[in-house]
């Protein structure tokens, strides 16, 4: 099977590149060239200084024919950004290729909006599957990205079917957001104590990591019977906060131990500027029924890969908080602690 991936030099789409070229699968990836992870000799690059995703129209402007020559049977986008991104897509393969993979998130549903107090209601029902509500407002800080819009458009044209993989939170080597780093961070600086508010010690959320969430694309490529379905993709069971404080301690060997505050007496810097009485949890039967998903790597060695290398790439300074206004926010939760 001939196989062209947009983008997929990321954390998580070099994991699929590489496995479906082990297969036997002819692989191409379209890339901008900024970053070349090691990937099997086999795999085909096409490089293109244009390929900067949000801008439409003009984002294959420049290689539109090359990759109509690949004659790709399915086409995987890594990073459609919005209707105007999975258009472009769409105008380019339609009539070259049979279907196209499109990776989109679960922050499309309405609870992600209530999470985030841009949607007004009460908490959404969870688990969340596939054909729960989705959100009604657009992206207000980022209008230029919305993949609610870039969805409509992959499953819109019987004549190019589309497949949506919805991912969740992931973490894992090269995650550029760190999602771990916070808790690791006080970890590692031998704190005894991490303190929670109790409202999001409570809260649960959807996770997923890297090697295990690329499995989603390899089966969606392989199985065409994946063609105008959607899949939520995230871990089976989902933790509380204080269980994921408690099991990102334990593979990283902290003897210290996570705690409850009440709200009224949270210090301010534990309080959380968005709905934490809202989860955002997936139900992900679907793709684990019709496709045959499951985790090849456990969660355990999951988050002791994930601590490895997040030590040895601590993220830019000026992303998290300093060292002394972690002091600070150290000194008031000790206070409260102490009393």
């Amino acid at each position: 099977m001939r196989v062209l991936f947009l983008g997929g030099m990321g954390f998580v789409g070099s994991h699929a590149v590489r496995k479906l070229a082990g297969l036997g699968h002819d692989v191409t990836v379209a890339h901008r060239g900024v970053t070349e992870p090691d990937l099997p000799s086999s795999v085909h690059h096409v490089h293109y200084s244009g390929l900067t995703f949000n801008r439409g129209d003009q984002l294959l402007s420049g290689v539109v024919d090359e990759l109509r020559g690949l004659k790709p049977d399915v086409v995987v986008h890594m990073s459609p950004a919005s209707g105007e991104d999975a258009g472009a897509a769409m105008q380019t393969f339609k009539g070259f290729a049979s279907r196209v993979v499109g990776i989109s998130s679960i922050d499309v549903y309405r609870a992600y909006g209530v999470m985030h107090r841009v949607e007004t209601g009460p908490p959404q029902p969870v688990p969340l599957t596939e054909e729960s509500q989705l959100r009604e407002r657009f992206y207000v800080d980022a209008p230029w990205v919305e993949k609610i819009l870039a969805e409509r458009v992959f499953l819109g044209d019987a004549d190019l079917p589309g497949t949506i993989l919805r991912w969740p939170m992931v973490y894992g080597l090269g995650d550029q957001q760190h999602r771990i780093f916070g808790y690791l961070r006080r970890m590692d600086a031998a704190r005894p104590v991490i303190a929670l508010e109790e409202v999001h010690a409570r809260r649960m959320a959807s996770r997923g990591f890297t090697e295990n969430v690329s499995l989603s694309i390899v089966l969606a490529v392989m199985n065409e019977s994946a063609a105008g379905r959607i899949y939520n993709v995230a871990e089976a069971d989902a933790f509380t906060e204080l269980e994921w404080v408690r099991t990102i301690g334990e593979a990283a060997g902290w003897d210290g131990r996570a705690v409850v505050v009440p709200t009224d007496d949270a210090p301010a810097h534990l309080l959380q500027k968005y709905d934490v009485g809202q989860d955002w949890i997936v139900d992900t039967s679907r793709i684990r029924e019709e496709l045959g998903y499951e985790e090849v790597v456990a969660r355990s060695e999951a988050l002791q890969q994930t601590i490895e290398w997040q030590r040895s790439n601590p993220p830019p300074a000026e992303n998290f908080p300093s060292d002394e206004e972690m002091a600070v926010g150290y000194a008031a939760e000790d206070a409260l602690l102490g009393a």
